[in-house]
């Protein structure tokens, strides 16, 4: 069987809904990580703060929690990284028992689509799992970066080389919590295209539910309210 042969398997609808699901997910990031002066992000709103985190690590004495932030920002990117290998593995797995998996399938949908068609559908859950693997392993290495230039920062506020270098730190930091969000949104989309194991209209319908929860989280949030507020006071 050739791929065009299962291509034809799909209904125009469901290569529509996975048109949708890639270019939301692409979008989306677009709007995320380049939102309008007005109304930026929780992720842009959060990168001044790590530039700030920065330029305070310079005069802080001694640095012990900036190494302990460091180290619970790795290993969540660690955990993602181990929960979306299991996950791939998992979805592997469930391709490789395909008469099992179509036996299932079709009894949750009704349908007597061959095994093959779960089986693209799985690698369309795979391809977002993959993507979100590869993000978040180059996330914990983009913040083991960050952790070297951190202990290659002066003490001394005076030293030249201080807050050019807390500039560097800063930059690979945001860098990396950039790639970390990449792979959030990833698995999010990964949840999504699973609803195409019900069909084309269900993966869209998932498609508009993580665009509406990643919308929210980053321009509609209690969070992103609580980081607009005008507290910051000037010593005196």
């Amino acid at each position: 069987m050739t791929w065009m042969d299962r291509l034809s398997l799909f209904t125009p609808l469901d290569l529509g809904a996975v048109i949708v699901i890639v270019l939301a997910w692409q979008l989306i990031g677009l709007r995320i990580e380049n939102p309008s002066s007005r109304h930026p992000s929780v992720s842009i709103l959060m990168a001044d703060y790590r530039r700030e985190w920065m330029r305070h690590m310079v005069s802080r004495q001694p640095r012990i929690f900036d190494a302990q932030t460091l180290s619970t920002l790795r290993q969540g990117t660690s955990f993602f990284a181990s929960a979306t290998m299991i996950a791939i593995g998992g979805g592997l797995a469930a391709i490789g028992n395909s008469d099992q998996l179509m036996g299932l399938a079709n009894q949750i949908t009704l349908e007597s689509d061959p095994a093959i068609v779960w089986e693209i559908k799985l690698l369309v859950i795979l391809f977002f799992l993959v993507n979100a693997f590869l993000k978040f392993v180059w996330s914990h290495r983009l913040f083991g970066y960050c952790a070297v230039l951190m202990a290659a920062v002066p003490n001394e506020i005076d030293n030249p080389n201080a807050l050019p270098r807390a500039a560097k730190a800063a930059t690979i930091n945001i860098t990396a919590a950039r790639s970390f969000n990449r792979g959030l949104r990833a698995v999010y989309f990964a949840m999504g295209a699973s609803a195409w194991l019900l069909g084309a209209w269900a993966l869209i319908g998932a498609t508009l539910i993580t665009c509406a929860v990643l919308w929210r989280r980053e321009f509609a949030s209690k969070s992103r309210a609580a980081l607009l507020e005008d507290t910051d006071r000037t010593p005196t």
